[in-house]
């Protein structure tokens, strides 16, 4: 099973809540769903991981692989790490990537962010502990990942993020729905 990591529990939830609404509820003997969901849990809960990073979670016979992106090498670690500790893990496959050190692209995530969460119409997205959009700035193109509400808020934050020199935006983000 693989489950995509949008950095706030209430987000996940919502994930979650739309799989059960949409198709067969989460099969509680399921092992690697189970699993999934409590790796999703403690890298939710990872003080460090912020808005600008993006983990993704794969399980499949108790072995765990990690992928996504994250600003820091520290915080690849210190996910592997936590990913380990979750019982039910036999392996880990930390595939994680490091973003490149860049302060053209820090002010790029910057800019971005600000556009997005002080936006009005996400000031709601922004109040959460973990905001649930992403974004992934690598030399110079963003790709925005996460859950939101609507097909509306997935288009204005795809909006919201482009104008500042940026080479491209690419807009992974889903609706509760899909």
């Amino acid at each position: 099973m693989q489950v995509k990591f949008i950095s706030t529990a209430v987000a996940f939830l919502w994930l979650a809540l739309a799989q059960i609404s949409t198709a067969a509820p989460l099969n509680q003997d399921d092992p690697d769903g189970l699993l999934a969901l409590s790796v999703a849990r403690s890298v939710n809960a990872y003080p460090r991981f912020t808005v600008f990073d993006d983990v993704n979670v794969q399980s499949e016979a108790g072995v765990v692989t990690l992928t996504g992106k994250v600003t820091m090498p520290y915080k690849k670690e210190e996910i592997g790490k936590r990913v380990e500790g979750v019982d039910g893990v036999k392996a880990l496959r930390n595939q994680i990537e490091v973003l490149s050190v860049s302060i053209e692209d820090d002010r790029l995530r910057q800019r971005i962010a600000r556009a997005i969460y002080g936006n009005s119409a996400f000031w709601h997205y922004a109040a959460m502990p973990n905001p649930p959009i992403h974004i992934v700035v690598e030399h110079s193109r963003v790709t925005l990942t996460g859950v939101v509400y609507s097909e509306a808020d997935r288009l204005l934050a795809r909006s919201l993020a482009t104008g500042f020199g940026e080479l491209g935006v690419t807009n992974c983000l889903r609706t509760e729905a899909k």
